[in-house]
């Protein structure tokens, strides 16, 4: 069979495109990592959960609290994964870093338990989901990837129920926002200042989810946390914009209104604290992520480029995957504590899908804590290292510019989290 150039150019655009929505999910960085305390704790916090941020960890936890207690903070991340193309690639020996390094995240919340009631109240604000990548132009894998954005923000009503002394169990309503942005190279050439040729979709949407917490603790020395956050479907609605390269005839901008529906995670924790004196809290929890719900998706334009039909099928094929947390808090006198932690996260993109928009590997994270509680006011404060060894990557997709995601990758981040609380 004979294809002209003309016919193998919109085939190999239409791949390109197909290529690029493979990455539209990898960007929903999960961010486990919504209060000081627990960050450095290594987020094992789960069968503790005795401050307001329990609304992410165990809504049942807020049954722990007396009275009015507000808690805010944020999140900061220096996030620097990095890059080295094979052996035998004309830029060989190079190593490219993301150029999206700094990120802040805030979190904020709010409890409150009436005087002699068995039911508490809450209310949380936080983004579970975000961060972001931009690659240089000259990676050699311009056309699978280029830049990544995706940041939501969830709004957490729960309540608590105290049915016993040691038992409790709470849940709420999570209502989702979510923005998305995604970019990458039609040509396999690094565009220049203007007329470059690239492929992006930018949307948002809202969606609702719920999650659901218990907390027993039978003796003094052991308390025992399980959460679960529901899975949910977000519908991306906004634009494609599609940039011929320049050595193509038609060069004018084509934008179409489109839409694509993506699964966000069912996420499952549990863990044990032991306490063998008042001061000191060991933990382990186990949380696991069902990223093995991306099977194919659909990306809908209403009036899509040439080279593409309406809706075009994307297959998927994460895996789940699991972080593993210890952390331990020791109490010191006058209300001070210091804490520790450690996680371990798998991967979950094998390299047949791999994508450089969240180059994700085995990592590692350390963490030590700071904090001091008061009798009205409370702060802690927690650094965070990251480390994920060198992954190589072989046999990912080539599209038919020859580009693939196959090279080394490797990560490291450093964050500091911080947290101020007022009890009344």
């Amino acid at each position: 069979m004979r294809i002209n150039v003309h016919d193998g150019f919109q085939f190999a655009v239409f791949t390109l495109c197909v290529g690029w929505t493979l990455s539209v999910r990898a960007t929903g960085f999960r961010l486990p990592d919504q209060d000081a305390f627990a960050t450095g704790r290594g987020e094992a916090f789960v069968a503790t959960a005795d401050n307001p941020s329990a609304i992410y960890y165990n809504p049942a936890g807020i049954s722990q609290l007396e009275g009015n207690n507000l808690r805010a903070g944020v999140y900061g991340i220096d996030l620097d994964p990095q890059f080295q193309p094979p052996g035998g690639a004309p830029n060989a020996g190079q190593t490219y870093d993301n150029q999206l390094k700094y990120h802040a995240i805030p979190q904020f919340y709010y409890t409150y338990t009436p005087k002699d009631w068995i039911a508490s109240f809450g209310l949380g604000v936080y983004t579970p989901f975000g961060l972001g990548v931009i690659w240089p132009q000259d990676t050699g894998f311009n056309t699978v990837a280029t830049e990544g954005k995706l940041f939501s923000d969830t709004i957490n009503p729960v309540v608590s129920f105290k049915l016993l002394p040691s038992l409790s169990f709470g849940g709420g309503i999570m209502v989702n926002y979510a923005q998305i942005k995604l970019q990458q190279g039609i040509a396999p050439i690094p565009p220049a200042a203007s007329g470059a040729s690239m492929f992006s979709f930018d949307g948002d949407g809202w969606n609702v989810g719920f999650n659901l917490g218990a907390l027993w603790q039978p003796i003094q020395q052991l308390s025992f946390g399980a959460t679960v956050r529901s899975g949910t479907t977000m519908n991306f609605k906004g634009q494609t914009e599609t940039i011929l390269p320049p050595f193509y005839p038609n060069t004018s901008p084509n934008f179409s209104s489109a839409n694509s529906k993506w699964s966000f995670p069912l996420d499952v924790a549990g863990g044990v604290s032991y306490r063998p004196t008042e001061k000191w809290n060991l933990e382990f929890d186990a949380d696991y992520t069902d990223w093995g719900t991306l099977g194919t998706v659909n990306l809908n334009q209403s009036t899509p480029p040439f080279f593409m039909g309406s809706t075009t099928p994307i297959p998927l094929n994460w895996s789940s995957s699991w972080y593993f947390e210890w952390g331990a808090t020791r109490y010191l006198d006058h209300g001070w504590h210091v804490n520790a932690g450690y996680i371990f996260n798998q991967n979950s993109v094998p390299n047949p899908n791999y994508t450089p928009f969240v180059a994700d590997m085995n990592r590692h994270f350390l963490s030590v804590g700071l904090g001091r509680k008061g009798k009205n006011l409370d702060f802690d404060i927690a650094y965070q290292f990251g480390y994920g060894p060198n992954h190589t990557v072989s046999g990912s997709t080539v599209d038919l510019a020859g580009q693939s995601a196959n090279g080394t990758y490797s990560f490291i981040s450093h964050a500091i989290s911080a947290s101020v609380g007022w009890h009344f």
